[in-house]
């Protein structure tokens, strides 16, 4: 009995398909933060923010290229520590390392969520901001791209898409029309926060999230 207890264990929790759709969820609260309350910058859909440097560098109005770029690489940064990081867990239970990497992304975003509370109009606070939530959203995207949930990367909707369109009826349907919404969903709401609450609020509603999927996690699909 002990022996089954031991191997059933790391999986007890909420599964992997909704821990993700509302991480996804999260994402569109996070670049609503950045892109209307940052100077039209992307923390969590890095593919976007390469095409606003390009904008940048071509001097359109509105974009600002030390902006993307403290995105991009704090987003690489936090990549790369969650790519060590799921070197050093990836071989234990998924649940303890699933869990630690959401708590880590938690703590960074109640920290900025604290920041943008404390100075909300400061210009350090753009540049901290962008810099500790793209660093988030690099950690929690080698995580995911480690576990490996097919349709579900929480930033990045191309394939999704193209899935839906190009594959038809199928068994994944689901989770990429409920990415989608998810998406649609969180950007709506932070969009909405933002405009008229400021970037505190809608920091503080994705740390919550974050939290609480880091204490219900679990490792099964």
């Amino acid at each position: 009995m002990s022996t089954q207890s031991t191997e059933t264990h790391p999986d007890r929790g909420l599964r992997l398909v909704p821990v993700l759709l509302a991480l996804t969820l999260v994402s569109g609260l996070i670049d609503a933060v950045s892109y209307l309350g940052l100077g039209h910058v992307f923390t969590a859909n890095m593919t976007g923010n390469v095409v606003v440097l390009g904008f940048a560098a071509a001097g359109a109005p509105g974009f600002s290229v030390p902006h993307t770029l403290t995105s991009l690489f704090a987003f690489m940064v936090g990549a790369a520590v969650g790519g060590r990081i799921a070197q050093r867990l990836g071989d234990g239970p998924r649940r303890t390392w699933v869990r630690r990497t959401l708590a880590a992304e938690a703590l960074l975003l109640a920290a900025s969520t604290a920041v943008a509370f404390a100075a909300p109009d400061d210009t350090a606070t753009v540049y901290t901001l962008i810099a500790v939530t793209a660093f988030a959203m690099g950690l929690r995207n080698a995580t995911v791209r480690k576990l490996g949930v097919a349709d579900l990367t929480t930033t990045v909707l191309t394939m999704t898409l193209t899935g839906l369109a190009a594959d038809g009826p199928g068994t994944h349907r689901f989770r990429r029309t409920a990415a989608v919404a998810a998406m649609i969903a969180g950007a709506a709401v932070g969009a909405w926060l933002v405009d008229d609450h400021g970037l505190g609020l809608p920091l503080l509603v994705s740390t919550a999230v974050v939290g609480v999927l880091a204490a219900v996690a679990s490792g099964r699909e």
